[in-house]
């Protein structure tokens, strides 16, 4: 199936990270401060990671993360790394260090201008959504925004049902891991993997379409 074909869709639901937003050197400072304190504190072997391995995490609960780098790093000390990761990439937000990807903005724009309706739904807390909202303004790109965060961090495709009702269907999936795939899988509709950003190959070999950068996004026809 090609963009040019996708007659029938209304609403685009994108994901965030590593769709639009390029959170690579961001989380990989945010990883290196938290892990670098970890280890100061005896919790960690020092260990060296490449911005790959740690990126690989992207869109996956931190908790997971913790515990296949430091498996018997305690509860409390887990606890304490997400939320200093999780501080590091506010920080870096509020003070202007986020990257979006080149014309995610404009694409976003071009989609509203032929007509599509577009919800924002990212696995992130909800501060973390606020932070980037206000510093893009994103609110101007979407009709609705949605973090997991505010659904006790359920899997996307629990908490696109509770969201979606509200904008038409047909509806298309824009995103870059499984977790955005799946949402397509359980409720029938049709997706986009984005091969920029951070899923594997087979993560997105089940995706109805594959794009190489957000542009190609510009050739979904006008809605009706």
């Amino acid at each position: 199936m090609q963009l040019n074909q996708c007659s029938h869709i209304r609403t685009i639901v994108f994901d965030y990270d590593g769709t639009i937003h390029n959170s690579a050197v961001n989380y990989y400072e945010a990883f290196q401060q938290t892990y670098q304190f970890l280890v100061s504190k005896g919790l960690a072997p020092q260990k060296s990671y490449s911005i790959s391995e740690v990126t690989s995490f992207l869109g996956h609960p931190p908790i997971e993360m913790w515990k296949r780098c430091v498996p018997d790093l305690p509860e409390d000390d887990r606890d304490h790394a997400i939320g200093m990761l999780g501080s590091v990439l506010l920080e870096r937000a509020r003070s202007g260090k986020a990257v979006l990807y080149d014309g995610a903005l404009e694409t976003l724009s071009h989609l509203r201008a032929k007509g599509y309706h577009t919800v924002f739904l990212s696995h992130c807390p909800e501060a973390y959504l606020i932070a980037h909202r206000d510093a893009f303004h994103l609110e101007q790109y979407f009709d609705a925004m949605f973090c997991t965060g505010s659904f006790g961090f359920q899997p996307k495709h629990q908490v696109f049902p509770q969201i979606i009702h509200p904008f038409p269907k047909e509806y298309l999936i824009v995103g870059d891991r499984y977790h955005d795939i799946e949402i397509g899988l359980v409720h029938h509709a049709q997706t986009v993997g984005c091969r920029y950003g951070f899923g594997t190959p087979q993560e997105l070999s089940q995706a109805s379409i594959q794009i190489d950068d957000i542009w190609a996004l510009q050739d979904l026809p006008p809605v009706p």
